[in-house]
This record gives structure tokens, sequence and C-alpha cells, in this order.
């Protein structure tokens, strides 16, 4: 019986392998999935492991003090130790300024992490060594000065604001290599342990312990690990944890790759999606092979073959298909991942990749098992349905199949129960999301719409056979005799139609969905956006009131993209007056520096996305955002007055050599406003304005700070200009000025968002682009099986004078048949599902427009009809290159 098999398949070959070919995409798309997120968890290993150094101990999880250290030190084995901390700073050089991390540098080399690029490391508490980064952006190098400022302010029992400033100015020795993928030492430069602990000493208080993220130790040579290890955590206690160097990358790695897991059980899941497609493409298959074979096998009933031997026969064919296809699709996916590796030369910008993939068992064996269980899963309902055919009956010509069976109408009311229930469950998702909970809303909408999927593929075998049938009419009735048969043939075998519209309409269903759901998403949230956000794009200072660089303004009008700027100057109050529905010890904190900005209303309305957010700003009238009346409690029509903000004293001494410098102190002074700060009193008009700062008008705010500064632009871009492409150009305007300025507004947000929407979707329908091409496989089977089948019809055909043009045309005719039908049901399915899926999600985000992106999803529709066309070339070409004497000496 073996052998028997063996002989059956190498007579089937070629319609083997067409369902060889998509289980082995399957197999590819499995295999590439899990050898990338091996190589993504090796990356982010070596990533986070080199932020220790050469480190075999890591100290975490608890309090890490100078204590800790000394019994760390005490341990046998242990040849030096190293507690690390970071100092959040403003680093100010040549060129320009930015937020640092600053550590200290460890005295042992082993427990250092990076390279050493240009310079020394430091030696004296007034030296620096940068990473190229921050070099770069600051414009340091080797024997620049560069000035670290460190901030730290308090809050007396009274509400009194204390800030304290440390000012020190370095010199930069060294340039340091420290890639941006180490997590655990993401710093901007290093100083020496003195330093460290004099900027510890000011940013915890004198006489305060000194505090660490983390410690490291590094062991004598021979001194074992474990040991040390066990020894560590008896002498520490169960306060802090000890972990080898191994043991805290695994830990880590597990927590940074938690997302990385989620990417890639979605990734699988769309694999998932192939490997179905894939089993319908080969059920189909196998099914047609089981009644071509009808008589061969009942032959085999009437010389002794018993039915589980039949069956054992198709089940072996499909094992051998499976195994040998996955096998195939395994060496691809390794190569495909192999070569990307190569192509991208070892890095993702600053990420390090391997060089090699390494195989695991599970890489190899998973991918294997998976497509040789599906195709023998696919492969047992035609293997049983072999063996149900009596051996007599079965040499009589097999008769076309119908639906009147038992089992089509447990279909039919399966069909329509999971159809039914499904739809009611997604309808309710985004009502659910809405009024009770939008993850229970989430689950709901995704229960239901798969559901109601399954319910439409199951009963795929009663419409879509209908529907091929009544677009074939209507093409029959102008496309000939080509058209008119090619209408007769797509519904000869209604199961077989089906299936392979099933296979289609999976992928573009999936498709259909995301393009809907993507365009529905960016158009409700450019509608959200722009009702929180007043203006299109803002640029400002990231301290409240600090002075915009000169000439920024003309420099953003120069953009192209921009269509007009307007200006905003801005101080710090005190709201001395109107918040009397506080608490009298709350009133002073939170009428303290409070950021008030003046805006011209005729200038503030060219550039305006939402005129009413200004609305009433006039002489008389402050504008006072919906978020400042969080802790203030001010409402409309009450009367607030402000004054200018107390000043303060600074005093600032730099750093000289080892010496601990004077601390600057800026405390806030009790003297009356200065500068002619003339109170005034203002009635208050609170809108949906973003941020917290109050909007006055320009004589207003002369009356409390007349030197008041440009701290603000509002941009108002072109219509029709890609939000992401002027938003980009802006912050590289920004950013060449070397302050630090924050970038916001609607369009930075559509942009950002937008970005990610599209992104997401690329990926996306490249995924559910291999479904497709799987289904375009499935789609050529079918014709390839149907010209096999029909063969002596054919030669009938061309013998009473069909011509091989219309031979293949009516191939053509019946691929684009089976594709556009499947295609035209996906879209419409892809749609709705689009739509509910971007109701559930975004309800309570706001109002949802349901948008339908024709553009796309006529792409779709018409990438589906040609591939169907394309399907039907290679079987076409069999079909007419075969003579009619040929095709009626068939048995």
């Amino acid at each position: 019986m073996l052998r028997l098999t063996f002989a059956q398949m190498r007579r089937s070959l070629g319609r083997l392998v067409a369902a060889g070919v998509a289980i082995g995409i399957s197999t590819a798309f499995v295999t590439a999935t899990l050898l990338a997120s091996d190589a993504m968890e090796s990356t982010v290993y070596d990533a986070v492991t080199a932020g220790y150094g050469d480190a075999d101990l890591v100290v975490s999880d608890g309090e890490v003090d100078d204590a800790t250290l000394a019994t760390l030190e005490a341990v046998p084995g242990v040849r030096a130790v190293h507690g690390y901390s970071q100092v959040g700073t403003e680093l100010t050089g040549p060129r320009g300024q930015t937020y640092a991390g600053i550590s200290t540098v460890a005295t042992d080399p082993a427990l250092r992490s990076g390279a050493l690029v240009e310079g020394t490391l430091p030696r004296t508490a007034g030296e620096i060594a940068l990473t190229e980064e921050s070099a770069q952006v600051v414009g340091a190098g080797p024997g620049t000065t560069v000035q670290v400022s460190i901030e730290f302010w308090t809050i007396g029992d009274d509400g009194t604001e204390t800030t304290r400033v440390r000012v020190d100015d370095l010199t930069v020795v060294g340039i340091l290599d420290l890639p941006s993928a180490t997590f655990a030492t993401a710093e901007s430069g290093v100083v020496v342990e003195s330093l460290g602990r004099q900027w510890n000493a000011f940013t915890l208080g004198q006489g305060q312990p000194q505090r660490y993220w983390h410690a490291t130790a590094a062991l004598a040579d021979g001194a074992s690990p474990a040991d040390a290890q066990a020894t560590a955590t008896a002498a520490l206690g169960g306060d802090v944890v000890v972990r080898t160097m191994e043991e805290m990358g695994r830990a880590i790695t597990a927590q940074v790759t938690g997302q990385a897991d989620q990417f890639t059980a979605v990734v699988l899941g769309f694999a998932g999606v192939s490997l179905l497609v894939a089993a319908l493409v080969i059920s189909n298959t196998f099914q047609v092979l089981v009644a071509q074979r009808t008589r061969t096998l009942a032959l085999l009933r009437c010389v002794g073959a018993d039915r589980s031997q039949l069956r054992r026969s198709v089940v072996v064919e499909a094992l051998v298909v499976g195994s040998a296809s996955s096998l195939v699709g395994l060496a691809v996916g390794i190569l495909v991942v192999q070569v990307a590796l190569a192509l991208l030369g070892g890095s993702v910008g600053d990420v390090p990749l391997p060089a090699r993939i390494t195989l695991t068992p599970a890489t190899v064996l998973l991918p294997l098992g998976i497509g040789t269980l599906v195709t023998v899963a696919a492969a047992l309902a035609p293997a049983v349905a072999a063996t149900r055919v009596a051996p007599l009956a079965a040499l009589r010509p097999a008769g076309t199949p119908t639906l009147a069976e038992r089992s089509s109408r447990l279909r039919l009311w399966a069909a329509g129960l999971l159809t039914v229930g499904g739809a009611g469950a997604l309808v309710l998702g985004p009502v659910v999301a809405v009024l009770a909970d939008l993850v229970v809303g989430l689950a709901l909408g995704l229960v239901g719409g798969t559901l109601s999927f399954v319910g439409v593929v199951l009963g795929a075998v009663f419409w879509v056979p209908r529907l091929v049938g009544s677009a074939g009419r209507v093409l029959a009735r102008s496309g000939g005799p080509a058209a008119r048969l090619a209408a007769a043939n797509s519904v000869r075998n209604p199961r077989r139609t089906a299936a392979t519209s099933s296979a289609l309409l999976i992928g573009v269903t999936l498709v259909g969905m995301m393009a809907t759901g993507a365009a529905t998403s960016r158009t409700s949230l450019t509608s959200t956006l722009e009702g929180k956000y007043p203006v299109d794009v803002a640029v400002g200072t990231l301290a409240n009131a600090e002075p915009l660089p000169t000439g920024l303004a003309d420099q953003l009008r120069a953009v192209d993209g921009v269509a007009d700027v307007t200006e905003l100057t801005g101080a710090l109050v005190d709201v001395v007056d109107g918040l009397d529905r506080l608490p009298e010890s709350e009133r002073a904190m939170a009428g303290s520096f409070t950021e008030v900005r003046a805006v011209d209303p005729a200038a503030a309305a060219r550039v305006l996305l939402a005129p009413d957010a200004l609305e009433g700003l006039d002489d008389s009238h402050v504008v006072v955002p919906t978020h400042l009346t969080m802790w203030t409690q001010i409402e409309t029509g009450d009367e607030v007055t402000l004054s200018a903000a107390r000043p303060t004293e600074q005093v600032t001494s730099p750093t000289q050599g080892p010496a601990a410098p004077p601390v600057t102190v800026a405390v806030p002074s009790d003297e009356a406003p200065q500068d002619g700060g003339a109170r005034v009193t203002l009635t208050a008009v609170v809108t949906d304005l973003a941020g917290s700062a109050m909007i006055v008008t320009p004589a207003a705010l002369e009356q409390i700070s007349p030197d008041a500064p440009v701290t603000r632009t509002w941009l108002r871009l072109g219509a029709g200009e890609d939000a992401a492409d002027v938003v980009s150009r802006v912050t590289a305007v920004a950013s060449e000025t070397g302050a630090a300025l924050d970038t916001t507004g609607a369009a930075v947000e559509r942009a950002f968002y937008q970005q990610v929407v599209d992104t997401l979707l690329a990926v996306v329908v490249a995924l559910l682009g291999v479904a497709v091409v799987i289904a375009v496989v499935g789609v050529a089977n079918t014709l390839s099986l149907s010209v096999l089948e029909r063969r002596r019809e054919s030669a009938t055909l061309r013998a009473i004078g069909l011509s091989r043009a219309q031979l293949r045309l009516t191939l053509a005719v019946e691929g684009m048949l089976i594709a556009g039908v499947g295609a035209a049901v996906g879209v419409l399915l892809g749609t709705l599902y689009g739509w509910a899926g971007a109701a559930t999600l975004l309800s309570t985000v706001g109002p949802v427009d349901f948008v339908v992106p024709w553009r796309d999803l006529g792409l779709v529709l018409l990438v589906a009809v040609l591939a169907g066309l394309l399907a039907s070339v290679l079987p076409g070409r069999s079909a007419a290159r075969t003579s009619p004497v040929a095709a009626l000496t068939v048995e």
C-alpha cells in the first residue's frame, strides 16, 4: 500500500506542489518570526549586560547604600565594588544645552561600561567625560569647558517654595562610546566619585546616606560567582537581591522584551492566518485528488483493501507533503532572516544586532511540526471521505456534489448562529466600552468579530457559489461563449469554489479591516486633536517664561509649509486674589509661579484651529485653561488679581578643583513686586484651551511685566500640507538654535499618530499579504485541477470550434470571478469590522468619524482580480496546449 501511495504521489506531483507551496510559505513565515524574536532577545540581553561592564555580581531591588557596598567588599573573593547612581543635570556647552544624566566612573576597569574613544577619564572633581552624542549636541570636545547645573526645590510647611541651584564649570577630558541601548547605564557622561557624592548630598540633603541605583562587584581570579552570590545574599539579608550577571541579564531581558513578546505573538497570529488559508488550499487539493482517484480507490476496495488502509494512504501522502514543504519553508525562513541580518550590517541605528542567527530546537522543530500537523489535519476530511463510497457505487461516474446532506444543514445552522451572535457582540462592543469598561468592550468586540467571521467563512459554501453564479450571469450577457462557459464552470463544484474564494476572503477582509480602521482612526484623531490643541504647532521653551532665541519666529516663517506665525510674550505671576474656593493654606502654593502669556486676539485668530479657545479675550478678561482650574478652582466670571512673581536671588560659583563649591541658593523674596508691576484685576473666562498658562492681551501683561520676552510661537500650517514633513522641518529649525525647546500642537500629535498608524498599517498589510499570496496559489491550484477534470470537455469544445484564446479566456474569467467575489465580500466585511474596531477603540477619546478608504479598498479589489487573472495563466496555457485528440484519449 505504501508503494502504491508513492506511485500516486508521483502521478499527482504537479498538483501537490501547489499545496506544498502554500504550506511552505506559511512555515517560512513562522520560522522567520521565531528567529527574529530570538535575535531581538539576544540583542536586548547583550545591551543590558553591557551596561554592567564585566561585573560578576549585581546587587539591586532594594536599598543600596554605602553600608551595602562595605558588606559586599567584605565577601570573600570580591576584588572591587562600584555603586551606580545618576544625577539629572542641565549640560550647557559652546553650541547648546541638553538635559543629561551624569554618573560616577568606576575605579576598577572591569566595572566600567562602554569604551573611551578620545582623551582620558576624569581624575579630579573639575573634570568630566561625555558621551559622543552629548558632546556633539553641546559642541564640546577634550579641553572644552562645559557648565553643569543641578536644580533642586522644596516646599516649606508654610507653602514657601525654595529653589536650590548648583552650577559647576567642568573641563571635558574625554569622549566615551556608550551605546544608547545600554538600558542600565544610559548616562550622558561620568565624573569622579568625590564630585558625584557632593551632587548626591546636594539633592538628598547634608547628612543623608548615599543611595545607589545598584551595585556591581568584580571577583578575583578563580573565585566562584555562585559561592560569592550565596555569601553576599546571606550577609546582606533580604532587603536586596544579589544576582549573577547571567541572572541579571535574563531578568532585565524579560522586562524589556515584554512588548517584543507581544509583538511576536501578534506576528505569529498573522502566521496563523496564513496557515489557516494554506489549510483551505490543502484541503481543497486533497478533496479533488481523492475525487479523481475514486475509481482507483474503489478497485483497491474490491481487491481487499480496507477503509483504514485507504485512509492511511491519504494521511501518509499528506504527511510526506507537509514534512517536505515544511522543511523547505524552514530553510527559506532561515535564509530570509540571515540575509536580513547581513543587509542591516550588524545594527539598526545604535542597536547592535547579531551577525548570524542562532538555531535552537524550538525554532527548528516548532515550524516543522506546525506545518506538518496543519497539512495532515487539512487532509483528514478528504481521507475520511475516500472511505465512505461503496466499492461498486464508486465504479460509476461521480455525480455533482449537492448541499442537501444533513452535514450541510448542520453547517447552515451553525454558520447562522455564529454570524448573528457574533454580529450582536460586535455591535455591543462600542456601547460597553463607553458605558462600562474599554477593555471589556474591546474583548467583546474581538470575540464578536471572530465568531461572526467564522460564521461567514463556515457558511461560504452556501452563499459564495450563488454570488459567483450571479456575477457570472451578468458577465455572460455581454462576454460571449467564453464568459458563459466560465460562469457555468465556476459553480459546478460549490464546495471547491467556496473553499477557494474563502481563502482569498480571509486575507482581503483583514487587509480591508486594517485599511478602514487606520483611515477612520486618522480622521477621528485629527478631529480630537484639533479640539485639544489651539494651534497646529506651538514652539516654546521647556522652562516656564524663558525667552525664545532671538530671530526664531522669522526662521519659522521661512519654513516650507508654515502659513503663519504668531508670537506670545510671557511671564511668571502670582495669583494674589481670586482663589477663594481653596482653603487659605493652599492658596499661596496654588497661585505662585503661574505662567501668563500675552497674544493679540487678531493675530491669534489667524492661527487658531478653534476660535472659541480664546473667546472673550480682551484687556479686561483673562482666559483660564480648564487644566489650570483643577488646582485653582477658578470659574468663569471670577475676579482674578495678578501680580509679578516674587523675585529670587541667585548666587553661583563654579567648582575650583576637588574642593566642594558653595551651594547656590535662590530663595523667594518677601519684597513687593518690582519694576512697577502694578497688580491687575481681570475677569476670568474658562475655556478648553490646552496647557496651564493663562492668556491675556499684551496691554494687560504690560501692567504686570513691561519687559516680558517672547516665550512661545504659534504656527499654522498651509492647507493640504503633510503634517509629518512640516513638523520635521520645524523641529529641525528649533534644534539648530541650541536651546532646549518644546514643540507641541495638533499637527505634532497628528504627525506622530500618523506615523504610528501608517507604520503599523504597512507592517500588517505586508504580513497579511502572505495570506493573500497563498490564497492566489489556491486559485491557481483550483483552476489547474479544473483543467485536468475537464480535459475531455475542453477537448470536445475545441473540436466543435472553441479557439485556444477562448479556452484561455474561459479560465481567466473563471479565476477573476472566484477571486473577485471573495475580494468584494472581503472588502465589505473588512470595512464593517474596521468601523467596529475603530468605534470601540476610540470610543473613550472622542466622536468617531467613519471613513471609507475608497482608494485603498479599490486597490485591494483590483489587485485581487488581477491575481485571479494571473493565476489562470499557467492552467490556461496547459489547457490550450493539449490537442483535442490527445485529450479525448484520456481514460
